[in-house]
């Protein structure tokens, strides 16, 4: 019985495209860029986006964004969302995703579209996709039975030729269609005016912020699927304050699912900053002096600035149960690892940062550090060959 809403909006998903694809033929000249992660057109799809429109202005290019709400009227508005998203999955040349998406999963594709995954991770860290079967937070084998979930992508696109076999093993994929040539919104680290800009802003609406060091500390999704846990943090940012003073503060960005119950002590404010609107968190990236984090795949770009990385992992053991990672943790992350805050603020305060271990991770997992990752993807779409290039 629990599946029957699942086969139900299968069914209306397989039902709507064969109508659509009987009805209209694929325009070769169409590129859909859909999402659930936001309701505006950011991260990996922006940038590619942005890449095809400064070249071909004659395409035709559709946005399908629709943010899931868990809620019973939200799930009824994403179900007519998706349904609605099958003529552009039915029409397009190139349905360029950056998640998972349902409908991709539900459908055989027409031979003469491609579905692009541009996953919104960069590197391999925590295990996602097909590589959690069999975990908590993975897909149960009775759900795959019905959806073959990460199935039907033409390409993937991931930033290094280290972590193709994983991203083989979460999608099930043949390894050589999965290209090594970078992650499109990391191209963002080298446009030096657009850095400039943002901390421009930045300090413009924190002004009080000027001259401190800046921790950014930016926690992992805790939950699963759509569904957020309300936040606690771990830290006691009462007893860093205390010991760090006036000279640094913490940003705190969590993640858009975890925003429930973030509160944080009334002590802790002229310190303590959660920002949940007005910056991306790559802008908060290139801001900030520290970061500090748990599992977040964060690291991956934040290694790009080659500055100092800490973990604090306070249940790393019941999230390897849960989860998992494609590294080993404890031996192959870019900083230390600490489970109280009395040894993190030592760390801090003393300096003795680590910056080549982050520099070797870094070029571990990026093959090209050149802010070009966007040109090279849609110049390796265009030619309509599957072939590595570079």
């Amino acid at each position: 019985m629990k599946w029957i809403p699942t086969l139900a909006i299968k069914g209306f998903i397989i039902l709507a495209y064969r109508l659509f694809s009987l009805l209209f033929s694929v325009k070769p000249r169409k590129v859909t860029f859909a999402s659930y992660r936001s309701e505006e057109l950011t991260g990996n799809l922006y940038y590619i986006w942005k890449e095809f429109s400064l070249r071909h202005q004659d395409y035709e290019y559709t946005v399908k964004l629709k943010k899931f709400n868990s809620s019973f009227t939200g799930k009824l508005a994403y179900a007519i969302h998706l349904i609605r998203s099958c003529y552009d999955l039915a029409t397009s040349r190139y349905f360029i995703i950056d998640d998972y998406y349902f409908p991709v999963y539900a459908i055989k594709p027409r031979e003469e579209t491609e579905i692009i995954q541009l996953w919104h991770a960069a590197g391999a860290f925590k295990k996602f996709g097909l590589s959690t079967r069999g975990k908590a937070f993975g897909p149960s084998d009775d759900y795959l039975k019905h959806i073959k979930v990460h199935s039907n992508y033409s390409r993937v696109y991931v930033s290094s030729s280290d972590i193709v076999p994983f991203y083989a093993e979460a999608f099930d994929m043949p390894p050589q269609d999965i290209f090594p040539l970078g992650v499109p919104r990391t191209d963002y680290f080298f446009d030096e005016t657009e850095v400039q800009k943002a901390k421009a802003l930045f300090f413009q609406k924190y002004p009080e912020l000027k001259g401190r060091r800046l921790i950014l500390y930016a926690p992992t999704f805790r939950g699963k699927s759509h569904y957020q846990k309300s936040f606690e943090s771990p830290i006691d940012f009462g007893e860093m304050k205390e010991e760090l003073g006036d000279s640094y503060a913490v940003l705190v960005h969590l993640h858009p699912y975890m925003n429930a119950g973030a509160d944080f002590p009334e002590h802790t404010a002229g310190f303590v900053y959660h920002i949940h609107e007005g910056f991306s968190i790559e802008e908060l990236l290139v801001v900030s002096d520290i970061l500090i984090t748990d599992y977040s795949s964060v690291i991956f770009d934040y290694s790009l600035l080659e500055r100092p990385i800490a973990f604090f992992a306070y249940d790393l053991e019941e999230y390897i149960k849960e989860r998992d990672f494609y590294i080993d943790y404890r031996s192959e992350i870019p900083g230390p690892i600490f489970t109280e805050t009395t040894e993190l603020t030592r760390w801090i305060q003393k300096g003795a940062f680590d910056i080549k271990a982050v520099a070797e991770f870094k070029h571990r997992f990026f093959d090209y550090t050149d802010g070009k990752a966007s040109a090279r993807i849609v110049d390796h779409l265009l030619t309509g060959e599957k072939r590595r290039i570079g």
